[in-house]
């Protein structure tokens, strides 16, 4: 039997490794305004970008960390040509914000891009992510060391921007807990794919197919993903790989993949005051207990981690990363974990429509994608049901994936948005789907399966909010290298 072996060297590791012990970043959306300049940096800066290999000896781990991503614009900027531009796919080349793709990812009201702080059209063009990221080893558990760390790195970086061709548009500084807590109080980032080949080990169905996520290896469907190639020879041709596919032309994809950003805002007060109001008791007051169960059955998790599929009456206290469950083993009928939650949606596991449990799984590895989810805004603490942030506070959500439309898109568009299906009738995820202006008699529920009969949370309200995004390519370092000499 064949053993996918990813060439863990050559490809940028915020993929792969996830960068959790750095605990602060700053993600820098940036223009090129001088691409020879810019050309010359990128030929010897590759050489600066963390890669995926693993370290075992942790004190050779550096205290900071970069990683590199373009947009389809940056890539023209820097004078790749028409026709090799035009073999990426059609999702990147057209960008987030054409009318398609809102409607398909419901970008609309208050989440229109007409509103976005960055990544639309009336916003200054991105050309590249710049990702930067650092951690304290003396005081990996102190996000001010953390951050001191991070934007000491960076202003190291920041001093040479103007020589080196480069100009800063808009950054988020994002931020990772201890405990890996996102805003609305629940933890997040537990069920995460397993790359074959990437060194990572743990349950056999998390197991994915390396070119699910990366270019230039078998994906799920058996198949080599369809990889940008180079069309019109340009640069030094030396440097790239060629097509594994076997068409002889050279893959400018190979170790590489495309990055999904999205800045989310989130409203953690109406999430809460909307789970309160929706369990309380009788005489009108809250009931602490209920409100956090409802929650956990919006989510599908209980705030400290654990599976409501496994543990369907209360949280069971302590930090939990269990993921190795089913639900067609544990829960066929949602009576613990609802089919709408959002984690239920998003990777339905062993566990789609009318499909067995061997179709389910092959199912549900042909969506998946890899989170790197960071937050942004002030982090704060207080009780679950009574969260108070100061300032506006979100999440930037960061996927990888190797077809944007098979992957991200139809996550988005098939099994969170779209309100019916075969359990569901007016049920968009209650977390990521809801929106602020329905159509007039449009109800926006979330359906509790019970017995005897199920019973309805009516008129979900709309806590998370879009503010930017855009789709990038995230070169391998080879890549990077061969950039700078077209």
């Amino acid at each position: 039997m064949h053993t996918t072996m990813l060439e863990l060297e050559n490809i940028q590791g915020y993929l792969i490794r996830g960068y959790a012990h750095m605990l602060y970043s700053r993600f820098v959306y940036m223009q090129i305004s001088d691409a020879e300049a810019f050309k010359k940096w990128l030929s010897k800066s590759w050489q600066d970008m963390t890669s995926a290999r693993h370290i075992h000896d942790k004190s050779k781990i550096s205290p900071t960390h970069l990683n590199i991503a373009f947009t389809h614009d940056g890539l023209a900027k820097l004078g790749l040509h028409k026709e090799n531009l035009d073999a990426f796919s059609r999702e990147f080349r057209q960008g987030m914000v054409s009318p398609h793709r809102s409607r398909l990812l419901g970008d609309s009201d208050e989440s229109n891009p007409e509103n976005w702080n960055w990544g639309a059209n009336h916003n200054e063009k991105i050309h590249l992510c710049l990702m930067v990221f650092g951690n304290d080893k003396s005081g990996r558990d102190d996000l001010e060391k953390d951050k001191i760390v991070c934007l000491d790195y960076y202003r190291q970086l920041e001093s040479e921007f103007k020589q080196n061709g480069i100009e800063p548009i808009f950054y988020i500084d994002g931020q990772t807990q201890p405990d890996n807590k996102e805003h609305f109080g629940f933890r997040d980032g537990i069920s995460q794919p397993i790359i074959e080949g990437s060194g990572r080990v743990g349950d056999k169905d998390d197991v994915v197919k390396a070119g699910e996520f990366l270019f230039g290896y078998k994906n799920e469907f058996g198949v080599y993903p369809d990889t940008p190639l180079i069309v019109k020879e340009q640069g030094n041709l030396n440097l790239l790989s060629p097509d594994a596919g076997g068409s002889g032309q050279k893959d400018i994809g190979k170790d590489g993949t495309f990055v999904v950003m999205r800045q989310l805002k989130q409203d953690v007060t109406k999430f809460w005051s909307f789970l309160n109001e929706s369990s309380k008791n009788p005489d009108g007051s809250i009931n602490v207990a209920e409100s956090l169960k409802l929650g956990a059955r919006f989510v599908g998790r209980w705030q400290n981690g654990a599976p409501i599929t496994l543990f369907p009456d209360a949280d069971p206290g302590t930090t939990s990363d269990v993921n190795d469950f089913g639900y067609s083993k544990f829960d066929k009928d949602g009576l613990k974990c609802p089919f709408g939650s959002h984690l239920r949606r998003t990777n339905p596991r062993d566990n789609v429509d009318d499909h067995g449990k061997k179709e389910s799984l092959k199912l549900s590895k042909q969506h998946r994608i890899i989170r790197r989810a960071r937050l942004y805004g002030e982090i704060y603490e207080g009780s679950p049901t009574n969260l108070t942030p100061t300032g506006e506070v979100g999440l930037i959500f960061i996927c990888f994936n190797a077809d944007i439309s098979r992957q991200f898109e139809f996550l988005q568009y098939t099994w969170s948005n779209l309100p019916k299906n075969k359990e569901l009738y007016n049920d968009p995820d209650p977390i990521i789907g809801v929106r602020a202006n329905a159509e007039q008699g449009e109800e926006q529920n979330f359906t509790i399966q019970d017995l005897p009969v199920n019973r309805t949370i009516k008129n979900l309200p709309q806590v998370i909010t879009v503010k930017g995004g855009a789709y990038f390519f995230f070169p391998s370092i080879n890549v990077l290298r061969y950039l700078s000499t077209i």
